[in-house]
C-alpha cells in the first residue's frame, strides 16, 4: 500500500494548494483555474459556429422554475453593434465582464472614431480574466465566453478561458455537453456553410443531449450577418427555425 500512501499524500500535497489561488502546486498547477474549468462544465451549454458570411451564436437557457419570467432571461449580450458574447457558468460573473467589455469599445470608439476589431476587444476581455488569476484575494472569473463579431477581416468567432487564454475558432462548445457538443459539430461542420444552415446546425448540434423538450423559450439564438449587425433572434424566429429542423 506504499504507493497508495504516496497518491494520497500527493493529494493532500495538492488539495494544500488549492486554496490559494496565486500559488503554484509542486506539479505546477493552479488548482483554483482547472477548479473554475470544472465551474464552467456545469453550466448550461452553449455554442458558436462560424460560417463565410457571419456568425451564431446559441445557448441553453432552461430555468430552474416555471415561475421565472423567461423572456427577462437574457444569456447573450452585445458588446458592440457587430460583436456579441454568451457564456457558460455563473451569470454574475457574466455581467461583470459585459460591462467592461463595452466600456473598453466605447473608449475604442471614442478615441479611434471606428468600431473596435473582434480580435482586440477579446484580448481585452482575456487580459480582465487573466488578472483575476494573478492577484492575492480575488478568484478566477467561473465562466467561458464565445465570442462573435464582424469586422474588416470578415467573420469572428472566440473562445475566452478563465485562465484568460483565448482561440479563434471555426466552430466550437462550453458548457455541460461540450464534448458531445464538439463531436457533432465536426462531423457537421465545413468550410464553405453560409449563415442559414449554420443556425440549423447550431440548433441541432444543442438538441444533441438538450433535456427535455426544446422550445423558442429554452434556448437563445443570435447572428451577426455581414452587414456588421449583431442581433438576438426573436422567439418567433427561434420557433421558425425549431420547425424547419424537425
Amino acid at each position: 500500500g506504499g504507493t497508495s500512501r504516496e497518491y494520497s499524500g500527493r493529494m493532500a500535497a495538492e488539495s494544500a494548494y488549492s486554496f490559494s489561488l496565486t500559488t503554484f502546486s509542486p506539479s505546477g498547477k493552479l488548482v483554483q483555474i482547472e477548479h473554475a474549468l470544472t465551474a464552467v462544465a456545469q453550466g448550461a451549454t452553449s455554442l458558436g459556429i462560424k460560417a463565410s458570411n457571419g456568425v451564431v451564436l446559441a445557448t441553453d437557457k432552461k430555468l430552474s422554475s416555471v415561475l421565472i419570467d423567461m423572456s427577462t432571461v437574457e444569456k447573450v449580450a452585445s458588446l458592440t453593434q457587430s460583436i456579441g458574447c454568451v457564456y457558460s457558468g455563473m451569470g454574475p460573473d457574466f455581467r461583470v465582464l459585459v460591462k467592461k467589455g463595452r466600456k473598453v469599445a466605447q473608449t475604442y470608439f471614442r478615441t479611434y472614431g471606428e468600431q473596435i476589431p473582434v480580435a482586440q476587444l477579446v484580448r481585452e476581455l482575456a487580459s480582465v480574466m487573466q488578472e483575476f488569476t494573478q492577484s492575492g484575494g480575488v478568484r478566477p472569473f467561473g465562466i467561458s465566453l464565445l465570442v462573435a463579431g464582424y469586422d474588416h477581416e470578415g467573420p469572428h468567432l472566440y473562445q475566452v478561458d478563465p485562465s484568460g487564454s483565448f482561440w479563434p475558432w471555426k466552430a466550437s462548445a462550453i458548457g455541460k455537453q461540450m464534448v458531445n457538443a464538439k463531436t457533432f459539430l465536426e462531423k457537421r461542420y465545413n468550410e464553405d456553410i453560409e449563415l442559414e444552415d449554420a443556425i440549423h446546425t447550431a440548433i441541432l448540434t444543442l438538441k444533441e443531449g438538450f433535456e427535455g423538450q426544446m422550445t423558442e423559450h429554452n434556448i437563445q439564438v443570435a447572428v451577426v450577418d455581414d452587414k456588421g449587425i449583431f442581433r438576438v433572434l426573436t422567439a418567433q424566429e427561434v420557433k421558425d427555425y425549431l420547425g424547419e429542423v424537425e
